[in-house]
């Protein structure tokens, strides 16, 4: 039987639709009906007979005795929790009487628990080495918490290590998530603590701590947990092994190195340094990902650095609670820890959200298939000229504000860490990045047909989503002129202070880093698109200018007068004539450019086909007409005309025929 599985899993499904005084009555039912299938139960009026102990005969006839002795130390863990809950609430804090209640309550349980482990370390129960190592390792977590309530921190530290060196063990061979929640939520915060009560130094990892307490244990439990897992006993733990041979001492914050006097710090930090290189490697070996893809690969150093953050935290309230003042050196070093992880932290959050925007930090709108249903081609094969709808490409520029709102966000945020305010050239780099993405929030027009001249602007976008984009999907272009004058002007602010310390040579992750690359390709972006901006604001107002005269001041552009330099045809239409007079450079091209028919070379084919004359072709004159050259001789008349024109027209109809035919164009086809 898996005493501590089927322990944890009674405390979860009591406790997720109850609390403590629930479950306490839960156990006291299942334990009643136990005793009735064991027929111990005391009968309703009969006299109450303390009951013997278990022994190891009685557990390998029936396992319902080891079920039974179970339930009797988890219903006193539970009515000592559920005092102990219901006294949380006191202001005064908690009484004696009332502690020394849970306390007993607490004994009883171990006390317990500690007979049934003692029973199955009998050959005659019949139990596994690894269901002893379950039964101590339970005795000893419910003998910690009656010690650690107790206050008695030495016994409660060594009892918490022999259960942790159990479980660690048994979670190595075992492969459960189970022992490693329960050593991550309840052991190892209860060691941490008891070990600051017990003086000992925080440079100590748990593991250690663990270890070194349980050098005074059990030979016999030694020698079962070596036979398990040696490494265990050895190390302590094989993951906080791995983490301790590289964690670092020091910590280099802006030319400051501290020293990490926490252990937990120095882990987590560890952890960081393997995670970055782990993305770095990752990102750099694979070819082309999806920006969602990209995304994932920096789950595990945004854990890494969580983490690293958390255990500041938890080490700073910890000399908080000692009364240490802001002024001791243990403080001041843990305030440069604290800004340098949380600095860490959000610049790989941001670099997750750059690569989210997509390629060159979002400045180009990425058109292709909107749904993972249909089929993937290859990206060369993709019709870019084919714009979206307006609607869609207005969402896309939603989900894009939503992530430069973030960045935005964490910038700000790591400007209220401690020491940055102070710090000039620190402070001034994270301004600059702020104006790049704010550059980026309000920048650069998407793809849109040639002369696009609005119509209305009842649909314009009244959010700052990439906010320049919208304004012209949304017809109005006077706006986005002047939001991407205001784009181009951040830029250029932005581009002195991040200029310096570049590392374009060397690749990188994504991260708070902006490079002087980036900003040149924002600055020539942001160029380009304004000046397209200015003619498009230019055909805006020629066109509203035309549009708003009346209709006997407007002026058709096919009107032409004789004699007026302003009518004449535009220069672009009189190539082939020599500008005596000089070029009027007022009137190069038609604009505001209109609609005009031009010849198409098909539509003349056949016709010029019978003005061709090749070498060699036998051509045939085509006479005019007798009758018209006879009236043009003044010979003959009417009926004579007519006979010759008959017989005229008789033989061109035979040479008509004699012809040959000729099919299609140039002879092809039909």
């Amino acid at each position: 039987m898996d005493i501590t599985k089927s322990v944890v899993s009674l405390r979860e499904k009591a406790l997720l639709y109850g609390d403590y005084s629930t479950y306490w009555s839960q156990l006291s039912g299942k334990l009643l009906n136990c005793r009735k299938k064991l027929n111990i139960a005391t009968k309703g009026r009969a006299k109450f007979h303390p009951k013997a102990p278990v022994t190891p005969e009685q557990i390998a006839e029936n396992h319902e005795y080891l079920q039974l002795q179970l339930l009797t130390a988890e219903r006193a863990w539970a009515h000592a929790m559920s005092m102990k809950a219901s006294h949380s609430a006191d202001t005064k804090g908690m009484m004696g009487k009332a502690r020394s209640h849970i306390v007993s309550r607490l004994d009883k349980g171990a006390r317990t628990a500690e007979r049934l482990a003692q029973a199955l370390s009998s050959s005659a129960s019949g139990a596994s080495s690894t269901d002893i190592l379950d039964a101590r390792a339970y005795a000893a977590l419910l003998r910690g918490a009656a010690l650690f309530e107790k206050q008695s921190w030495e016994p409660c530290l060594k009892s918490y290590a022999v259960c942790r060196i159990i479980y660690s063990a048994l979670a190595t061979s075992a492969k459960g998530d189970v022992f490693k929640d329960l050593l991550s939520e309840t052991v190892d915060p209860s060691i941490r603590y008891a070990a600051y009560q017990a003086k000992i130094p925080r440079t100590l990892p748990i593991a250690t701590i663990a270890r070194k307490a349980f050098d005074h244990a059990d030979p016999e439990l030694a020698d079962r947990i070596k036979q398990l897992n040696p490494a265990v006993l050895e190390h302590g733990d094989t993951d906080a092994k791995k983490g301790a041979e590289g964690a670092p001492t020091t910590l280099t914050w802006r030319g400051r190195e501290v020293k990490i006097e926490d252990a937990a710090i120095a882990i987590a930090w560890a952890a960081v340094g393997t995670a970055r290189g782990k993305l770095a490697e990752k990102l750099a070996s694979t070819g082309t990902l999806h920006p969602k893809d990209m995304a994932a690969a920096y789950d595990d150093i945004l854990i890494a650095s969580q983490d690293a953050v958390d255990a500041t935290k938890q080490a700073i309230d910890e000399l908080r609670a000692e009364g240490v003042t802001q002024g001791d050196a243990r403080m001041q070093s843990l305030q440069i820890t604290r800004t340098a992880v949380n600095y860490e932290m959000i610049s790989w959050r941001i670099g997750r959200n750059r690569v989210l925007v997509g390629e060159n930090d979002g400045v180009k709108m990425e058109f292709g298939p909107t749904s993972r249903k249909k089929k993937q081609v290859e990206e060369s094969e993709i019709d870019r000229s084919k714009n979206e709808a307006p609607g869609r490409q207005i969402a896309r520029l939603k989900e894009k504000v939503v992530l430069y709102d973030g960045i935005l966000q964490s910038l700000e945020s790591i400007k209220e860490l401690p020491g940055v305010a102070n710090d000039q050239s620190l402070s001034g780099r994270i301004g600059a990045t702020s104006q790049y993405f704010t550059a980026l929030k309000y920048a650069s027009l998407p793809p849109y047909p040639p002369f696009c001249i609005p119509r209305t602007e009842t649909n314009q976008t009244k959010r700052s989503l990439a906010i320049a984009r919208s304004h012209a999907i949304a017809g109005n272009a006077v706006n986005s002129l002047a939001l991407i004058k205001h784009s181009i002007d951040q830029c250029k602010a932005a581009i002195p202070s991040l200029s310096d310390h570049d590392n374009d040579d060397e690749f990188t992750p994504r991260n708070i880093q902006v490079t002087k690359r980036d900003t040149a390709f924002l600055h020539d972006t942001l160029t380009g698109e304004l000046q397209r901006g200015r003619a498009l604001v230019e055909i805006f107002n020629s066109t509203n200018s035309n549009s708003n005269k009346p209709p006997a001041q407007q002026q058709p552009p096919t009107t032409t007068t004789a004699g007026s330099a302003s009518t004449k045809p535009p220069l672009s239409s009189r190539l082939s004539d020599y500008p005596a007079g000089g070029v009027d450079l007022d009137n190069i091209v038609t604009y505001p450019p209109r609609l005009e028919p031009f010849p198409v070379k098909p539509l003349f084919l056949d016709v010029a086909w019978n003005y061709l004359e090749y070498p060699g072709k036998k051509t045939e004159q085509q006479q005019p007409a007798v009758g018209v050259v006879k009236q043009q001789q003044g010979g003959g008349g009417p009926a004579a005309v007519q006979e010759e024109e008959e017989s005229g027209a008789g033989a061109a109809a035979e040479a008509e025929a004699a012809k040959p035919q000729k099919r299609g164009w140039f002879g092809l086809g039909r």
